[in-house]
């Protein structure tokens, strides 16, 4: 467990440890989606927008956990991209996080509902039952 994540959950009980550590591996999810993983390049080459993390993190949150990812967040007290925004900067804070100038949590402040994004694509249906009479 890493001591500073477990800090921050005690500072901040609104959210539970795996999303602290959650985000921090959706950065290099979404770094590596958007081919800007060159170890030889600068912060700044490398750098994703609060937008893009947030279209990242939605993506692996459905990758690994499918339907239950709206679950998953609310059960880590992540209900709105502004959760995201809170969280990063808390992570900019304890250093486990870089930022660039141009960053701030309005960056994530009410893009888009988060429920819906991560539920976007899927359909249930019930065609595979029979009917009624039917065996």
């Amino acid at each position: 467990m890493d001591p500073k994540f477990l800090d921050l959950t005690r500072g901040d009980p609104r959210y539970a440890y795996e999303a602290y550590e959650f985000v921090c591996d959706a950065v290099g999810f979404t770094q590596d989606r958007l081919g800007r993983t060159d170890i030889e390049a600068g912060e700044d080459e490398n750098h994703v927008s609060g937008e893009e993390l947030l279209r990242g993190a939605c993506a692996m949150a459905v990758r690994d956990f499918g339907l239950m990812a709206a679950v998953v967040f609310r059960r880590w007290g992540i209900r709105t991209t502004d959760d995201f925004g809170t969280i990063v900067f808390k992570l900019i804070d304890a250093d486990r996080l870089s930022r660039s100038d141009d960053d701030d949590p309005d960056d994530f402040h009410e893009l888009f509902d988060l429920e819906k994004v991560l539920l976007d694509g899927f359909e249930l249906t019930v065609t595979d039952r029979p009917r009624r009479g039917e065996r």
